[in-house]
Order: structure tokens, then C-alpha cells, then sequence
């Protein structure tokens, strides 16, 4: 097979193969079992092995989502290019939605969004190749600094509306109609450090719009207003953390799809948060954003729709105040002290090396209101399985916002546990929570604060306990089938730390594996041998966490252990044996996790609505003095 991804080079003439690619489940690769970590590292190495062949050099892979994954090259002519895959272990119709994007893409001509190069498809495997956005995408970039100061979300608004102005201008397009990117959030929204401009990239959900911003039918003559479907939606879902509620319900693709994406992105960068829930409790007035889009936020993101459509046309009818706004000149952020102590070490005292963060949540069910929601059901949709799955929907805004919040943790190098306890006088918190990098402080901090107002504005009784370990960690264990038992390699142990200093023990103080009782949502039960060892284990004074997850054939026991009681560390060690000798009596499917927290530090929080009103000051020469 003849590969020309149109790319004029002098290795084009050459007889290249590109071939099939298998992309596993979207999950850490330490998360998956020897067989599929081995072929995405494979998978990895042969896309590299073959643009490289085709003349392109410093190949990486850029990332990946529900649909495809990227990668980014440098030519011949010294420019970076990205190449889109789309994954191959998808249905085909999925699959075109690829050549759909390319179409769409190709159509537009905007400096702040990428040109579309050429687009193969070789066999089952689509390819689009485009030029590539300079800078880092805003999720990264909040995930830095946390927050972004009020003068740069500013700028990146002003960006993005000059961007949607573009796409609902109907006489801008060949084809006489407005576009909608139709998944517009922090992640597609690329920000050149060096300039100061943005490029809105990802266009996997694009559209040509069914309805204008007036919600009349864009069809431009009667035989097309009677070949065009009005009964159905042509929308792409989008990411359901920031696309709207009429976009979420199926309604009739427009231009107020993007309005809603864009405010959901401005209100997360500026709160550094990474969804669009939160507006109940952390309100764009809160943030310290100048009055004017602070306010016109509030109203874009509320429940009614007549309001968010008002304020979606004030916005753009008033960009030119929004441009006048004074700001001060160097950006400005606001520093907040941690609500509950979190301790820092540098990178490299993290055993190990690097860590992979994964959050594990117990305890989710009486955060639920519903138990699905059915109007979803009927969407043909690949995101439903990475956004909906378990139990996200069933719940409240708020809610949603806590568990996004606490998701979030899991994109920083952090290890520990929190128990966090609803009562009818507001929240008590017990936390042990360790970084690994001291640049990211302040964005943990912030993270973290986050996530305790979002636990203060929920009003229900109940127990929510969270793990955070490092999934490089994590032991394998695999049988060839179900009526095997789990037996590990002889070299198998469940890893642990000594604490630099010796901690003695208070029995009144300690936090125990099984303070909390049985944990409703954890559906594995282990054999009475080894929930003795595990209680023996409790009695030494340690933190951290371990948790058994068994499918049909792959066991995983994912763990961060700390040893506080240096006398006990023969006893530790033993434990530990033991549990792994007992792998073998494991008798059934899921998952169950035990967490011990250092000691009794419980914070109590007050229940709250929401968080004061803070806006940019008048005078922007007080934040600069």
C-alpha cells in the first residue's frame, strides 16, 4: 500500500506501508494488563517508525480522546504538523467522522484555527493532517497556574468570540451557513505563551449549524428546507463538562451551542476548575473577573434559557466595552491558603521516580438523585461510555462539580486518602495528601480549596472516601481463565515506605481501616483469611491505602502504603506476604478498597450556598502596588 500524505518531501516517491493501529481503553498504562500495555506500546512505536520513514522528525504523540489520538512531527520545511488518527478498533461510521472533520475543517480560513493539509484514508485507518497550534492548551496551562489571572481570561474571551463571531457569519462560508465547533472547552483552546493569541483546534464535533443564533432554520431555499431534516439533531455530543443543556438534549445544532462552550471554558479557567458545574457554589462573581463579564457569565451559564440567550447576545453586542475594559499590565493572580494542610516534597523524593496519579472514590452512591438518565440512552455516542458510565448523571450539579473536582486531583503527582463526612452541621474532613512537585503548588492548593467548597454546598448525610496512589505501582496478576485462581510471580510483593521519621502510636488519634464501616458501592468480597491479615495489618501504624480490583482475568491491587512504626517493619512486611500468598482464595468480580489515614486532624466546614461576590477593582493600580 502507497502512503502520500501529501507532504512534498523527497521520500514521497518510496513505497511505504501504514498499517493497522489498536488503541486500548482510555486509562494510565499502568492501568492495563501486560498483553494491551504491550500493544499500545507497540502501537506507539510502529506511528513513529512510519512517519519517520515518510521524511518527518521529532515525533511524539500529542494525545489522545474518545475518538482518535494525535501526534505531532516537523517537516522538511522546519513547520510543526499534527496528524489525527482515527481509532481503528471503533464502528466505521464513527470512524468517517474523521473525513467529516477534514471536510468541515478544510472550509474554514480564520488565523486562529489550523489548516487542514491532506486527509488519507489507507484501508479502515483515517488520517488528517493539519498545521499545528503553537503553545499549550488552557486545561494544561490552568493545570500549571491554576486560576488564570482575571487579565488573561480577559483576552482569551475577547479571542474566542472573535473566533464564533467568524463561524456564525453565514456570508464568511461557501456554504452560506453558520458553523459550530460543537465541543469548545479548556483542552481545545491552545494559548501561544510568546504572543498571546489562542487557536481553537479539535473539530471532531463540528457541524454545519441547523438553526442560526435567531433559532431560525439555516436551510437558504425550499428544496433545501425540504431535503433538510429538522427533526433530527446533526450536533456531536461534545464533552458533557462543557457543552450546554440544549446540546446535551439533542436539540437542533446553532450557534448557541458554542456560546455555552465558551462561557463553560472561561468560567473553568478562571475558577481552575475543569467542568462547568460549580456555578451554584463558586459563581463567576466570585472570581474577581471585572463586573461586566463576571455578571454576563453568571447569566450564560444559568438554568433558564431565555437568560443564557440574552446574555449570550449582550455579550457579543458589547465585545467593544469588553475590549476597553483598563486591566492592569502584568497579569495578576490571587493567592489563597490551603483549607486543610497538604504537605510537599520534591520530585525526586518520590520513590520510585515519577508518579501516575490515579483517584479512586468509594462511597458514591448517596451523591445520586436518579438512578440514569433515560433521554440519554438513545444517543449513538462514544463519549456516553467515557462521561456517563457508573453514576455521573444520576446526580445534582453540584455534586457533579465535587466529583470533577475531585477527579482533577488525579492530573497532579500526589498520593494520600480523604474521608470527607456530610452531617446536618456541615462537613468534617480527614486528608493525608502528599505532591510531588513544588511548582504545582499553588494549583493543588487551589484544586483542593475547590473541591471543599464544592463539598460545603452539598446538603445531604452521608460518607465519601477517595484514594489517590500511584498506578506505576500497581501489581498485575492474570489467569488464562475464570475457574483458575490468581497466583503471582514469586517476585510480586505489594510495595511500601518508611516514613523518613518515626511516628508513635495514639490509638486515640489513629484513623482506621474500618472506622467507616462497610462500604455500600464496594461490591467484592474477600475471604475471612485474608480480611484477618488485613486487620492485623491495621493495628500497625501506617497511612495509605490498598485496593483489590478482579476481572474475569486480570487482578489488580493498586496501593500506597506508608509504615509510620519502624519496630513493626518485619511485621509490615509480613502482612503484605500473606495478602499475597492468599491471592489465590479471591472468589468472584469487583472491587474493594481499604484506606488509613495517619491520624484523627478532622476540619469542620460550615454548610454554604455560595462564595462571596469578588470583582476586578475599578482602579487596576491597586492590584499592582
Amino acid at each position: 500500500m502507497s502512503v502520500n500524505l501529501s507532504e512534498p518531501s523527497a521520500v514521497q516517491h518510496k513505497e511505504k506501508k501504514l498499517q493497522h493501529f489498536y488503541i486500548a481503553e482510555e486509562q494510565s498504562i499502568y492501568l492495563l494488563n501486560h498483553k494491551d500495555a504491550t500493544k499500545l506500546k507497540k502501537w506507539v512505536e510502529l506511528c513513529q517508525q512510519q512517519l519517520k520513514q515518510l521524511g518527518y522528525r521529532d515525533i511524539a504523540l500529542l494525545g489522545k480522546g474518545a475518538y482518535g489520538f494525535v501526534f505531532c512531527a516537523v517537516n522538511h520545511l522546519d513547520e510543526e504538523v499534527v496528524f489525527k488518527f482515527s481509532r481503528s478498533n471503533l464502528p466505521q461510521h464513527v470512524q468517517d467522522r474523521l473525513s467529516e472533520e477534514a471536510d468541515i475543517q478544510a472550509q474554514l480560513n480564520h488565523p486562529k484555527i489550523p489548516r487542514v493539509i491532506d486527509y488519507q484514508k489507507i484501508k479502515r485507518q483515517s488520517i488528517l493532517q493539519m498545521s499545528r497550534a503553537p503553545g499549550v492548551d488552557l486545561e494544561k496551562l490552568s493545570h500549571q497556574q491554576g486560576p488564570l489571572a482575571p487579565e488573561l481570561v480577559v483576552s482569551i474571551a475577547i479571542q474566542l468570540a472573535e473566533i464564533l463571531l467568524y463561524l456564525r457569519d453565514s456570508t464568511a462560508h461557501s456554504q452560506n451557513k453558520p458553523y459550530v465547533h460543537g465541543d469548545i472547552k479548556p483542552s481545545n483552546v491552545v494559548f501561544d505563551e510568546q504572543t498571546g493569541l489562542v487557536q481553537l483546534i479539535d473539530w471532531g464535533s463540528s457541524v454545519i449549524a441547523q438553526l442560526d443564533v435567531h433559532g431560525q432554520s439555516t436551510s437558504n431555499n425550499v428544496m433545501d428546507l425540504m431535503s433538510s431534516d429538522l427533526q433530527h439533531t446533526n450536533a456531536r455530543l461534545g464533552d458533557v463538562y462543557f457543552i450546554g443543556p440544549e446540546q446535551i438534549n439533542g436539540g437542533l445544532s446553532s450557534p448557541r451551542f458554542d456560546e455555552q462552550g465558551l462561557a463553560a471554558t472561561l468560567y473553568a479557567i478562571a475558577s481552575g476548575q475543569s467542568c462547568r458545574y460549580g456555578t451554584r457554589i463558586i459563581s463567576p462573581n466570585s472570581l474577581g473577573l471585572p463586573k461586566m463579564l463576571a455578571n454576563v457569565l453568571t447569566a450564560m451559564l444559568s438554568d433558564d434559557k431565555n437568560k443564557r440567550s440574552t446574555a449570550g447576545d449582550y455579550f457579543f453586542s458589547h465585545l467593544h466595552y469588553l475590549k476597553q475594559i483598563v486591566l492592569a499590565i502584568k497579569p495578576t493572580a490571587t493567592r489563597t491558603e490551603p483549607l486543610i494542610p497538604i504537605w510537599v516534597k520534591a520530585k525526586s523524593s518520590a520513590k520510585g521516580g515519577e508518579i501516575d496519579t490515579v483517584v479512586y472514590g468509594s462511597r458514591k452512591s448517596f451523591l445520586r438523585e436518579e438512578s440514569s438518565a433515560e433521554h440519554l440512552n438513545d444517543i449513538d455516542d462514544v463519549q456516553l461510555e467515557k462521561y456517563y458510565k457508573n453514576y455521573l448523571m444520576g446526580m445534582g450539579d453540584n455534586e457533579k462539580a465535587f466529583i470533577a473536582a475531585l477527579s482533577r486531583l488525579g492530573n497532579f503527582p500526589v498520593v494520600g486518602g480523604l474521608a470527607i463526612r456530610w452531617a446536618k452541621e456541615g462537613v468534617y474532613i480527614d486528608s493525608n495528601l502528599t505532591l510531588f512537585d513544588l511548582s504545582l503548588k499553588a494549583s493543588f492548593e487551589s484544586a483542593v480549596n475547590n473541591m471543599i467548597h464544592l463539598a460545603q454546598g452539598i446538603f445531604r448525610i452521608g460518607m465519601f472516601k477517595s484514594c489517590l496512589f500511584n498506578a506505576r505501582n500497581t501489581l498485575h496478576v492474570e489467569r488464562d481463565d475464570q475457574n483458575q485462581p490468581f497466583i503471582a510471580q514469586p517476585e510480586q510483593q505489594i510495595a511500601f515506605e518508611v516514613s523518613d521519621i518515626a511516628d508513635i502510636d495514639d490509638i486515640t488519634r489513629l484513623h482506621s481501616y474500618f472506622e467507616d464501616g462497610k462500604d455500600p458501592d464496594e461490591y467484592l468480597y474477600l475471604p475471612d483469611e485474608m480480611m484477618a491479615v488485613l486487620a492485623r495489618l491495621n493495628l500497625i501504624h501506617h497511612t495509605g491505602c490498598i485496593i483489590f480490583e478482579v476481572l474475569p482475568t486480570h487482578l489488580k491491587i493498586h496501593s500506597y502504603l506508608m509504615l509510620l512504626n519502624h519496630d513493626k517493619e518485619q511485621e509490615f512486611r509480613q502482612c503484605l506476604a500473606e495478602i499475597i500468598a492468599l491471592l489465590p482464595s479471591i472468589d468472584g468480580i469487583g472491587i474493594s478498597g481499604f484506606m488509613k489515614l495517619p491520624y484523627k486532624d478532622t476540619r469542620f466546614f460550615e454548610h454554604i450556598s455560595s462564595l462571596p461576590e469578588r470583582f476586578y477593582p475599578k482602579n487596576p493600580k491597586l492590584l499592582e502596588e
